[in-house]
């Protein structure tokens, strides 16, 4: 029990400061100036933080990479729960079950997982946290972009996938991590003002993305779709992350590896699955549901993970 309290303790002020921007919007708040702050965000700040990060990629410690097997290989195996949860229970469509199924394994790694594993696990945590960043996009919406395709034509086609590719590798977020890593590799240090320049506005990105987060979590509601969301959040913030732990498990994952792929895995559903919502036109009001609820329940569920897997795991 002390361990949960020492995660939550930790943990919980990052969800304050969530529910910060939620009252923030609530009150004589209007839309564009979340919309700017979400700009801001995903520009300027966590570009700055991972690009300054990454740039110091030589004296960083090795990351094992199995990590993206255990993280990636659960997403898949989730996935295909999800699709099938989605078809037999409630009788969705190919294309619905899809983004049902993405709810079920897209978490909201940036604007939730970047601070919390900074807080919780600390700076060695985060080389771990980067290589996980630069494939979730591109790999998870792939998985879906493809699945959807088969579900409307039964197949899948080269262009629509290198038109994914591009999008992904054009995300300001994939390209500073991308960037960072190659100035890492040459070992060109950065200009003394700009690495104090970096360094500052990174450690704004922090609160600020929190913060914006709660902002947009006031534009949905949580009554409509209401089953559909309770299911998804038991997926995303139980399965998920228990099936990922599991794989760690298997592949013998080193200690802290282990603590940010099962960390990550159980955190909300990201916002990108909204945005695919939207895109093909299906189950917006029960995705809207899920990223409200699945915030303020990963708040109790993600601190209760971490202090069992610490508690069964003492090296970790």
């Amino acid at each position: 029990m002390s361990e949960f309290w020492q995660f939550f303790r930790l943990s919980a002020p990052l969800f304050v400061i969530v529910f910060a921007g939620y009252v923030i919007a609530k009150w004589r708040w209007r839309r564009e100036w979340t919309e700017l702050g979400s700009k801001l965000v995903f520009m300027v700040a966590l570009p700055a933080l991972l690009f300054h990060m990454m740039t110091g990629l030589s004296q960083l410690p090795p990351v094992d990479a199995r990590l993206l097997i255990a993280f990636f290989g659960g997403c898949l195996l989730v996935f295909f729960i999800g699709r099938f949860v989605s078809a037999r229970v409630f009788k969705l469509d190919g294309v619905a079950q899809s983004v049902f199924a993405l709810a079920g394994v897209f978490s909201n790694n940036v604007l939730l997982g970047v601070p919390i594993a900074k807080l919780t696990l600390g700076e060695q945590a985060m080389p771990s946290v980067a290589l996980v960043l630069v494939f979730n996009a591109l790999t998870l919406w792939t998985l879906v972009t493809i699945s959807v395709e088969w579900a409307r034509h039964g197949s899948f086609t080269m262009s629509g996938f290198g038109k994914t590719t591009l999008s992904v590798l054009k995300n300001p977020l994939v390209a500073s991590i991308v960037a960072g890593t190659l100035v890492g590799w040459s070992g060109i240090k950065l200009p003394g003002f700009i690495d104090v320049t970096l360094a500052g506005i990174g450690k704004l990105s922090a609160p600020l993305a929190l913060l914006v987060l709660g902002m947009g979590l006031a534009e949905y509601g949580i009554r409509q779709g209401l089953n559909q969301s309770l299911t998804i959040c038991v997926i995303k913030l139980l399965v998920q992350p228990l099936v990922v732990w599991g794989l760690a498990v298997l592949l013998n994952l080193p200690p802290l590896e282990t603590s940010v792929v099962v960390l990550l895995s159980s955190l909300a559903i990201g916002v990108n699955v909204y945005m695919m919502a939207m895109q093909f036109g299906t189950l917006q009001s029960t995705i809207a549901s899920s990223l409200v609820l699945s915030t303020g329940l990963a708040s109790l569920t993600t601190p209760v993970l971490l202090s069992l897997l610490h508690a069964l795991r003492p090296d970790l």
